[in-house]
């Protein structure tokens, strides 16, 4: 090997050399130490830690708790190919001439950067069962019994989606503008002149042509909401009655709340797994809607 190429070598882990020590330290070491617990029945601040092989995992498969969660986790996840959908509507909208463009994409944006906290408060208060605006809106159009939303077991779990969808939605937007500005406008324009209009141009061109980031923002939204727990923790904290308890929010209660960090650990490298196979799903079955 040349010396210019060893330089550039060197210069090469000189720059990645800070971010591959904090993901060592910071992700790598950690996701050993936890998977090392896993086999324990490890509990914070006693010094006694036996090891229990798979009686976690056994625990775990008998824990209806954790049913209750991964069922909870499927309708949460039910929540991002919607806001994709909606994000993909907003952004066809929103990359014309339309009148304050830049201010409306700013509007629809800002939710993705704004405290997880300040958007909690916010929507317990539109859903405020009885003095709430969306419930007083409910009712001024004639529907006597609106939903009590974060109150009852039967429509917390919808009232997260919603608000995930809205939060979700700015971000996803934003990565289709910049695929829709990227697109070949000559595959357009002779869409155009072959007598293509309106949806049909749409769902049989700019669809087809946006597939990719259909699929990043597929993959990449269904593994932040997999791990996300922060705005459930604000505003419901898993409940009613565990009707909001999401996987990841069950191992956030069991490490920091009840301190068994041994099941906590077990419950992670599941959760770690559960995202590993929807992922693979993705990438194989990319192949038949995903045209590059």
């Amino acid at each position: 090997m040349s010396g210019w190429r060893k330089k550039e070598r060197l210069w090469g882990l000189l720059f990645i050399g800070p971010n591959l020590l904090g993901v060592t330290l910071f992700f790598i070491l950690p996701a050993l130490f936890s998977f090392g617990l896993l086999f324990t029945d490890y509990r914070f601040a006693n010094p006694d830690m036996n090891f229990v092989g798979l009686g976690n995992l056994k625990r775990l498969f008998h824990d209806e708790l954790f049913y209750l969660a991964l069922k909870n986790t499927a309708l949460f996840l039910a929540s991002v190919p919607v806001s994709i959908g909606l994000a993909f509507l907003v952004a066809l909208a929103l990359n014309k001439s339309v009148y304050l463009r830049s201010l409306l994409r700013a509007m629809f944006f800002m939710p993705y950067i704004t405290s997880g906290i300040a958007i909690a408060f916010v929507w317990m208060l539109l859903f405020q069962p009885s003095k709430g605006p969306i419930n007083q809106l409910l009712r001024a159009v004639g529907i006597e019994n609106p939903p009590g939303w974060f109150s009852t077991t039967d429509t917390s779990m919808l009232a997260i989606d919603i608000i995930w969808i809205w939060f979700m939605l700015g971000y996803f937007m934003i990565i289709y503008l910049a695929a829709l500005q990227e697109l070949n406008s000559e595959l357009l324009e002779a869409a155009k002149i072959d007598g293509a209009r309106g949806w049909v141009t749409v769902r049989r061109i700019i669809w087809p042509l946006v597939s990719p980031t259909t699929f990043l923002l597929l993959v990449t939204g269904l593994i932040m909401s997999i791990k996300t727990f922060g705005i459930i923790q604000a505003i419901t904290q898993g409940g009613p009655g565990n009707s909001t308890t999401i996987v990841s929010l069950y191992v956030y209660r069991t490490a920091f709340s009840y301190y068994e960090m041994g099941y906590a650990s077990a419950i992670s490298w599941v959760l770690f797994a559960i995202i590993l196979f929807i992922t693979l799903i993705q990438w194989f079955g990319q192949k038949k809607w995903v045209h590059y």
